[in-house]
C-alpha cells in the first residue's frame, strides 16, 4: 500500500487545476466519497498490525497534502473570477465617495469643544422624563403654560386623584439633565448638557416640534452675572469669529433670576434685515440667567452659599447662524444636495 500511495502522491502533486472543470474532476477523483484516497483508508483496515503506524502516516500525508492543493487552487480561481465577473454595472468605480458629517452635529461638536477649553464637562439624561425634572424642580408653578399640552408632549398623564401622580413626558428642555446633576454632585458644578428635546410647535423655517439643545450650568461660590456675561461672549466670538456682535437683552425664565436672552449679529444678511432675523438685524441666539435660589433649594444646595449661572441654546439656530441656512426643516429632509456641502466641514 506504502508504494500506491507514492504513486497517487505523484500523480497529485503533477494534477493541473487551471478551471473550475479541472478542480472539480480532481475532487471526484481523490476527495470524495468514492474517491483514491478514500478507497485507500477503506483498505487500511486489513493492514497488518506492524504496520499499520508506518501506512497510516503516510495516509494521512496524502489527504492533508490533496487537500490543501484543492483549497489553494479553489481559492485561487476564485479570486481570479471575482476580477472578471462584474455583477453591477451600476456601482461608483473606486474609490467610493467619501460621506459627510449632519451640520447639527459638527456644531454640536464644535460647541463642545469650546466650553470644554473653559473647564466645562458633558452631561446626558434620558429623553422620557417626569415632571419632577422638568418643571417642579426648576420652579415652573402648577399653572404655568408650558406644562400645558399645546407645549408639551406628554407620554401619559396620571390623575390627580391617584395617591403618587407623576406626568411622563418628552422632555421641553435639557435643563432636567441639569438637576440631575445638581441632585448628584456638589458644587462645585461646570457642565453642559447636549440632547435633543420635544415641543408641541408648529414646523416652519425657524421652529420644529424636535430639535437640539445645548445647555450650560456653573455653580459655585461668588459666581456673578459677569462671569455669565463674558463665558458667553467668548463662546460666541469662537464660534463665529472675533467680529461678532453681541447684546444681552432681559428677559424672564422660571428658573434664572434675574434672566436675559442674547442675540448675536445675523450673519445670513450681515445686520441688514431677512425672514430669519425678522429683519432686525439680530437673531436670538441663547437664554440665560442666574440660577434661582429656589432650583438650587430644591435640589438640596444651599442658595446662600452658592450662586451659579445657567444657559441653553438651539443646535439648529447656531447652525443656521454659522452656515447661513434661511430654513431650520432642511435639517430634517435627508437631502444629499443640502447634506453634501458639509463634507469639507470639521
Amino acid at each position: 500500500m506504502i508504494d500506491r500511495i507514492g504513486e497517487i502522491y505523484k500523480e497529485i502533486e503533477s494534477a493541473s487545476l487551471n478551471t473550475v472543470e479541472e478542480l472539480e474532476s480532481f475532487r471526484l477523483k481523490y476527495l470524495s466519497k468514492k474517491g483514491m484516497i478514500s478507497v485507500l483508508f477503506d483498505e487500511f483496515r486489513n493492514i497488518p498490525p506492524e504496520s499499520k503506524k508506518q501506512t497510516g502516516q503516510k495516509l494521512n500525508e496524502l489527504k492533508q497534502f490533496a487537500t490543501e492543493k484543492y483549497n489553494s487552487s479553489s481559492s485561487f480561481l476564485k479570486k481570479q473570477e471575482d476580477k472578471l465577473t462584474v455583477s453591477d454595472y451600476t456601482r461608483p468605480a473606486f474609490p467610493y465617495p467619501q460621506g459627510s458629517r449632519h451640520p447639527i452635529s459638527i456644531v454640536r461638536r464644535e460647541i463642545i469643544d469650546i466650553f470644554s477649553r473653559i473647564g466645562f464637562v458633558v452631561s446626558e439624561g434620558p429623553e422620557i422624563e417626569d415632571d419632577d425634572h422638568v418643571f417642579t424642580k426648576l420652579n415652573f408653578a402648577p399653572e404655568h403654560p408650558a406644562r400645558d399640552m399645546q407645549d408639551t408632549f406628554y407620554i401619559s398623564r396620571i390623575s390627580e386623584e391617584d395617591s403618587n401622580p407623576e406626568d411622563v413626558l418628552l422632555r421641553t428642555h435639557t435643563s432636567s439633565v441639569q438637576v440631575r446633576v445638581m441632585q448628584r454632585q456638589k458644587p462645585p458644578i461646570r457642565t453642559i448638557s447636549p440632547g435633543r428635546v420635544f415641543r408641541n410647535e408648529a414646523v416652519s423655517a425657524r421652529a420644529h416640534c424636535i430639535f437640539h439643545q445645548i445647555e450650560g450650568l456653573y455653580i459655585d461660590e461668588n459666581v456673578s452675572f459677569a462671569d455669565l456675561k463674558q463665558t458667553l461672549i467668548f463662546f460666541a466670538r469662537e464660534l463665529y469669529g472675533m467680529d461678532t456682535q453681541v447684546r444681552l437683552r432681559p428677559s424672564y425664565f422660571p428658573f434664572t433670576e434675574p434672566s436675559a436672552e442674547m442675540d448675536v449679529s445675523c450673519t445670513i444678511c450681515g445686520g441688514k434685515g431677512c425672514n430669519v432675523c425678522k429683519y432686525t438685524g439680530w437673531l436670538e441666539l441663547l437664554g440665560c440667567g442666574m440660577v434661582h435660589p429656589n432650583v438650587l433649594e430644591a435640589c438640596n444646595i444651599s442658595s446662600t452659599k452658592y450662586t451659579g449661572f445657567a444657559f441653553g441654546m438651539g443646535i439648529e439656530r447656531a447652525a443656521m447662524l454659522k452656515y447661513q441656512i434661511n430654513d431650520l426643516r432642511l435639517y430634517f429632509e435627508n437631502d444629499l444636495r443640502f447634506l453634501n456641502q458639509f463634507r469639507t466641514a470639521f
